[in-house]
């Protein structure tokens, strides 16, 4: 489906006008159509799991973006901008919550990974194992869902799960497993995401993305965490990133 600059500034909760800068500087794909841009969801996807979104910051890219776009005063500005924040604060460790560890997946393949895990995956959604691991294997042939640095996000290309709230299951193969990473390193972490709809979907995409840029991170998760040690880690992370979004909204809105 081809999107417009709207669409995708709509889908990754940031302004038009900062999709515009990214497109001046040419850090977002995109094609000419009739003398307007326009983007395929797809790539627009591998583009976030390439993390090559926004990185001047360390801050999540969202949270400051949405800062650019308001112009009001005092509390109302407040409260605008704390429910934007607010809405995505805790996602990833709802998510998680949701979703669950399995630890130690037997398989050599990336394939036999996948069908392990869909095992517990598909029962604790109510979907079909077989066609749950033929929708996973099918976008992974398209473009492979690696992160890099020994992380992978297995999904789907069509929203299976339209509910209120997103799943990710962790998963910790036995032993790192060949990926097709572009970075070449094997996987010793997956996430499987499912989320209800696109704009969700991409918001926790970059926000794995971000998490998994820390060395100390990466370190923990090859440690292969329990859930309750996970999302404590998760939580704590989070609440970091509403950290720095409060210090970055103080300054600009006036008393």
């Amino acid at each position: 489906m081809d999107l417009k600059i709207k669409d995708v500034a709509e889908l990754l909760n940031v302004s038009e006008r900062t999709i515009r800068r990214w497109l001046l500087e040419g850090k977002i794909p995109a094609y000419r159509l009739n003398g307007q841009y326009r983007f395929s969801r797809i790539e627009i996807e591998n583009w976030v799991m390439s993390c090559k979104t926004n990185q001047e910051s360390e801050d999540f890219p969202e949270f400051a973006d949405q800062i650019e776009k308001v112009s009001l005063t005092s509390e109302r500005a407040k409260i605008i901008i704390g429910n934007q924040i607010g809405t995505h604060a805790y996602s990833l460790f709802r998510a998680v919550y949701k979703g669950g560890v399995i630890r130690n997946v037997k398989g050599k393949t990336k394939e036999e990974v996948i069908k392990e895990s869909v095992k517990i995956i598909a029962q604790n959604l109510n979907l079909d194992e077989e066609a749950l691991v033929d929708l996973l294997m099918d976008r992974e042939n398209l473009m492979p869902t690696g992160l890099n640095h020994g992380i992978g996000v297995p999904h789907t290309r069509d929203f299976l799960f339209l509910k209120p709230y997103d799943i990710i299951t962790v998963v910790f193969p036995d032993e790192p497993i060949e990926y097709g990473s572009l970075d070449g390193k094997k996987v010793h972490t997956l996430f499987f995401l499912f989320a209800g709809d696109e704009k969700r979907h991409l918001h926790l995409l970059a926000k794995l993305a971000h998490f998994t840029k820390s060395d100390k991170t990466l370190e923990y998760l090859q440690e292969k965490p329990m859930k309750a040690d996970l999302l404590n880690y998760v939580k704590n992370f989070e609440a970091n990133l509403c950290m720095k979004s409060e210090k970055v909204i103080s300054p600009v809105i006036s008393k």
